[in-house]
């Protein structure tokens, strides 16, 4: 057996946890932030074109999920793997994973892209196009399934990288590519001609450039290596990915499916309706985004003190995770509900579009902040590996209640059950992740005393 250099594991184990979440939190948020850029780059310049193109590259966000679910499924598996092996001090096992991980992905990649390509004309009708926007929705989802390999391998590497506490490297990659997209979308939409193709090119080189930096930021510093030689497909890894990653694989998959019957209701009311909630998607994804890289700030310390037995140390973590997000997320949903016209303008400045915008945006920032407590809950119970638990959390917001509500609430309430379909679906779900967390909680509390008996009763046996 390997060991984690020391210093990583005695900074891991004994620094200030608020400090050294935060520290390892401003990283990640700027990672997601500029990750949710990918998306509202290309929804900024196509609203330049035509209420259509931006239906349309909305239409293709569902398929975007199921790349992005690939590498979460890959990337958050391999990495929690990963941060308990090094609390454990067992660097093999943590080089297995690494490599293993990316290479499945990159594998589940090039198969969406092979899939993607050969059934694009019914996978874009099944995702919502309208016969308007089909054209657009199948030229833009043709390009950008050919990044799909870059992108899930690349989400991987970035999250084995922040599992590790060496979010910094991966920060590097991902801002990288952004920048580039938000350089490229405009000159290949406008100063070349190519209009709604020119976008998807962007995000494509993009996305390759990003990957090839991140290759590079992964042989630097103290991160583990990526060596073909330690490729270990084998039940044990496999299982370990499944355990840690299913999580992520449930909430990305069913954000797809829900995005789709999202589009298709929103489509009996008009392609601007479409854009609308596509708008209003990326807007809450981009402040969601602040949350998710604070909570993944927090995964690597509770991976490294888990698997160290500090239980004192994770439910520290996890409170002032809490605290935190709900000052941040509080903040930015009171903002966006005062300024929501003018924020879904920025995007599309159609009257129909900022109507229905404003009233769903609206809705759904009135409750936000309940999602500070079911994502810290869930990135908590993945990383300890509450792998059921975990599951059901994560499938409840865009699965077990949202699903269910988008084929009903509209319905009944017509484009306003559209609208609030989001909003009910996290209340219920903060409801959920409330008992779930607690038993954990009260579980781990537990595991405390014992560790504290046991350690009394050596001291006790030694004098």
């Amino acid at each position: 057996m390997q060991h984690v250099p020391k210093d990583k594991f005695t900074q891991m184990t004994t620094e200030s946890v608020p400090h050294l979440i935060t520290r390892l939190a401003v990283p990640t948020i700027v990672s997601m932030l500029v990750t949710a850029m990918y998306s509202m780059a290309d929804t900024f310049f196509v609203g330049r074109l035509s209420t259509q193109a931006t239906a349309a590259v909305g239409i293709s966000f569902s398929i975007m999920s199921v790349i992005q679910a690939v590498g979460y499924f890959f990337g958050h598996g391999s990495g929690n793997f990963i941060s308990r092996k090094l609390g454990e001090r067992d660097t093999d096992a943590a080089e297995h994973m690494a490599i293993t991980g990316f290479v499945l992905a990159l594998c589940g990649g090039a198969a969406i892209t092979v899939l993607g390509e050969l059934f694009l004309e019914p996978l874009c009708v099944l995702l919502g196009s309208t016969p308007t926007i089909l054209d657009d929705a199948m030229t833009y989802l043709g390009i950008v399934l050919l990044g799909a390999p870059f992108m899930a391998s690349s989400l991987v590497l970035n999250n084995q990288m922040r599992f590790q506490g060496n979010a910094v490297y991966a920060m590097y990659g991902i801002v990288s590519g952004v920048v580039l997209n938000i350089i490229l979308t405009p000159v290949l939409i406008f100063a070349c001609g190519l209009g709604i193709a020119g976008a998807a090119i962007g995000t494509v080189v993009s996305q390759f450039c990003s990957f090839c930096l991140l290759l590079y930021m992964d042989s630097r510093g103290n991160n583990i290596r990526l060596r073909i030689t330690k490729l270990s497909i084998n039940r044990r890894y496999i299982k370990e990915i499944v355990y840690g990653g299913s999580p992520s694989l449930s909430r990305q998959a069913l954000a797809s499916l829900a995005t789709m019957l999202l589009n298709v209701a929103a489509g009996v009311y008009g392609d601007a309706a479409i854009a609308a909630m596509s708008i209003v998607t990326r807007l809450c994804f981009f402040i969601f985004s602040i949350l998710l890289g604070f909570g993944q700030g927090f995964q690597p310390v509770c991976g490294f003190n888990y698997g160290a037995k500090l239980y004192g140390r994770v439910l520290q973590g996890f409170w002032f995770c809490i605290k935190a997000g709900i000052v941040l997320l509080g903040t930015f949903s009171i903002l966006g509900i005062i300024f929501a016209p003018q924020l879904i303008a920025v995007f599309r400045h159609d009257p129909d579009v900022i109507s229905v915008g404003t009233v769903a945006l609206r809705f759904q920032l009135a409750v936000f902040p309940l999602n500070v407590f079911v994502t810290i809950s869930n990135m908590m119970l993945q990383t300890i590996r509450k792998s059921g638990k975990a599951v059901l959390l994560a499938s409840a917001r865009q699965g077990l209640f949202f699903i269910p509500l988008i084929l009903v609430l509209p319905q009944l309430w017509g484009l306003t059950g559209v609208e609030v379909t989001q909003a009910i679906s996290d209340v219920l779900t903060f409801l959920l992740a409330v008992p779930l967390t607690a038993s954990v909680i009260r579980e781990m509390r537990r595991d405390m005393a014992a560790l504290n008996i046991a350690a009394n009763d050596r001291n006790a046996t030694n004098q």
